[in-house]
């Protein structure tokens, strides 16, 4: 249920209902837009007499939410969340305010040598966040799994030689202790479903990066970044990164890019959408046009998997760009971005 104030509604009428809304066992999701206030009203609302509420003076209307999902619901939070990520450098990375920054860097942190030389490789083609993963989940117990602690010093210096904030991959709900340093948590499509991990990222005050299943609805996503924002973390990316369809049966591609789900999500919540067009595709000559598409399609931001070497590379090497190939993808997502102004 949602509350939507009147414009001459005063501070001290509006905390009078809050305290009574509170009283009646609710939590209250406060909303200030540019225009009006909304009330979030969650938990057992069926005690409160509707017309009762809607008489009320300051009150300018009153709508009962069916959706499961509450906090992210754009009904309750009219105007778009913006998540501001702070760089080393003083700079400030926003998404969500219309802008499409680009998040870039190899799919794990392999040695010192790799992470710096992409480091300061994507930061010279614009890129705004660097990402580069310490623990990788793989289909394969054989598989290169990161690794572990070793990276994150990597990634701090890389951080520290180019001012580019941090997004690292976490899995295990023991192991936020180990990313003090890392500016944005990652939650892969594997533990989208993964509540434990996401309620303790709810106690967390940094943002986190929800990647959608390969096989989940956007109502599924979306509960789970309900999971999060009923903690108290507030600060979430939704990310698009391919979902299971006929071509991928058919090996035309790792997944297939939902580039749909941008405005639909839009519509159904307030917060950012980014997409992943490297695990959507899983092929590096595919990358450069979903980005485009998805630049066009309004996304909040991108995130490409960039590589100094990629046919040497020990994991995702198929679907990286080179360090070359990312700067001119780069240079045609400003040029697509700046045409829809």
């Amino acid at each position: 249920m949602i509350a939507v104030l009147k414009p001459n509604a005063t501070i001290e009428q509006r905390n009078h209902l809050i305290d009574w809304l509170k009283g009646q066992g609710l939590d209250v999701h406060i909303s200030e837009g540019k225009e009006r206030t909304v009330l979030g009203l969650v938990g057992d609302t069926g005690r409160i007499d509707v017309e009762l509420l809607q008489s009320l003076s300051i009150v300018d209307s009153v709508k009962i939410i069916s959706e499961p999902f509450k906090k992210v619901n754009r009904k309750f939070h009219p105007d778009n969340t913006v998540i501001e990520v702070p760089g080393a450098d003083g700079t400030m990375v926003r998404f969500g305010d219309g802008s499409c920054p680009i998040v870039a860097g190899p799919s794990a942190v392999e040695s010192e040598e790799q992470i710096l030389t992409v480091a300061s490789a994507v930061k010279a083609a614009g890129a705004a966040v660097l990402r580069g993963d310490a623990y990788k989940p793989r289909t394969s117990p054989y598989s290169f799994q990161g690794l572990g602690p070793e990276a994150f010093e990597m990634l701090r210096e890389a951080k520290k030689e180019t001012g580019l904030p941090i997004v690292s991959e976490i899995n295990n709900p023991n192991n936020v202790g180990l990313y003090d340093d890392i500016d944005i948590l990652q939650v892969s499509s594997r533990s989208m479903q993964n509540y434990e991990l996401l309620k303790e990222l709810g106690n967390l005050k940094k943002p986190v990066l929800l990647k959608r299943g390969s096989a989940n609805t956007l109502k599924e996503l979306l509960m789970s970044a309900e999971y999060i924002m009923a903690g108290g973390n507030e600060q979430i990316i939704l990310c698009e990164r391919g979902i299971r369809s006929w071509d991928f049966s058919e090996g035309a591609a790792r997944n297939t890019l939902d580039i749909a789900c941008i405005p639909a999500l839009h519509e159904m919540t307030h917060l950012p959408v980014i997409v992943d067009p490297s695990h959507a595709t899983g092929i590096a000559s595919m990358v450069e046009p979903m980005a485009l598409a998805a630049a066009a399609g309004g996304a909040d931001g991108l995130m490409i998997e960039v590589h100094n070497d990629p046919m040497n590379a020990v994991c995702d090497g198929a679907q990286s760009l080179d360090t070359e190939s990312f700067a001119a993808l780069a240079n045609k997502v400003s040029r697509v971005r700046a045409a829809l102004m």
